[in-house]
């Protein structure tokens, strides 16, 4: 049979060995604890990211349809350009005229820009004037 000295010395041994197992389980107790919480923090970013990526693809479907009426308007204008382009060119200074006056144009702009004699600026402004509300 063994000495009383050498069984001590198992017994704190094993003691030793069993509070270090403790230890250990308590270390990785916490340490999973952590890893759980932050697992959840990540779970919840993803999800967050999740929201937003939908957010910007509904975004951008409707940027694209707004993309298309867009497109619309500009050929639109493009056709009504070409129309006007082909428009008598006799009246087209007249046109031009029209549209600056309601831009705010002054006589002399009208004659240096649309070549219209003093006369004719005189009477598109008088035409197109923008009428002020009366007080």
């Amino acid at each position: 049979m063994m000495a009383p000295w050498a069984m001590l010395l198992v017994g704190l041994g094993l003691g030793v060995l069993v509070a270090a197992l403790v230890l250990l389980a308590i270390v990785l107790r916490r340490r999973l604890l952590k890893i759980d919480t932050r697992h959840a923090r990540l779970e919840q970013r993803v999800e967050q990211l999740t929201r937003d990526l939908s957010g910007f693809r509904q975004g951008t479907v409707g940027m694209g349809e707004e993309l298309n009426v867009l497109r619309e308007q500009l050929k639109r204008l493009h056709d009504r350009q070409q129309q006007v382009e082909q428009q008598d060119p006799q009246t087209l200074p007249y046109n031009q005229a029209a549209r600056l006056v309601g831009m705010g144009a002054s006589m002399e702009d009208l004659t240096q820009a649309c070549g219209l004699s003093r006369a004719e600026a005189e009477l598109v402004l008088k035409l197109h004037a923008v009428r002020k509300p009366s007080a």
